[in-house]
């Protein structure tokens, strides 16, 4: 063997030592949670995976009239999600002739599959409707239309969405959203 070869397996054997030597020991981990004040504040708006009556999904640890009277008409709807929960159910029963890509509660965010009406063989359309508040406002919901127009040359291409679709379908989910909350409210 030269004397490099055996030089740079020298190098690589220290090197390896050097790292695992460094792996070894065991983390510190503190013994005690700092106290935030913003953690139960956190927790009763946005509410608790697991709930406090243990595996509720989605409870803010309130109940019946106390929950109604601490969201004092807002809008919230309750249901410890990260977003209005009248423009939420609504936006979905609104969008319930599409099948959904993804829904996310916490964030607001609903994406829709493709779909492809049976009238219009060679366009298709793609929605994302954003719920941006907890509050009931006309501004809390923006829709996103995508629209696909079929070309036999070069398959599916985009095409610009007419904007008054977006803006009817917003209208219409902030419509039912007011049904929802006025129905819920026994009015």
């Amino acid at each position: 063997m030269s004397v490099e070869w055996r030089g740079g397996r020298l190098a690589a054997a220290v090197l390896v030592t050097a790292l695992l030597a460094g792996c070894g020991g065991e983390a510190q981990v503190p013994d005690w949670t700092p106290y935030d004040p913003r953690d139960q504040a956190r927790r009763e708006r946005y509410g608790t995976v697991t709930g406090s009556d243990g595996i509720t999904l989605f409870s803010t640890g309130r109940r019946g009239s106390d929950q109604a009277a601490t969201q004092g008409g807002a809008g919230g709807g309750g249901g410890g999600i990260g977003v209005n929960a009248y423009l939420w159910r609504a936006s979905l029963e609104t969008l319930d002739f599409i099948p959904l890509l993804s829904a996310d509660p916490f964030g607001g965010l609903i994406i829709t599959d493709w779909y492809q009406p049976a009238e219009v063989g060679d366009e298709r359309f793609k929605l994302q409707v954003l719920i941006r508040d907890v509050a009931l406002r006309a501004d809390a919901v923006r829709v996103s239309v995508l629209r696909q127009r079929r070309d036999p040359r070069a398959g599916w291409v985009d095409v610009p969405a007419d904007p008054r679709t977006a803006t009817e379908l917003e209208d219409k989910i902030l419509t039912r959203a007011r049904q929802i909350r006025i129905a819920s409210s026994g009015g």
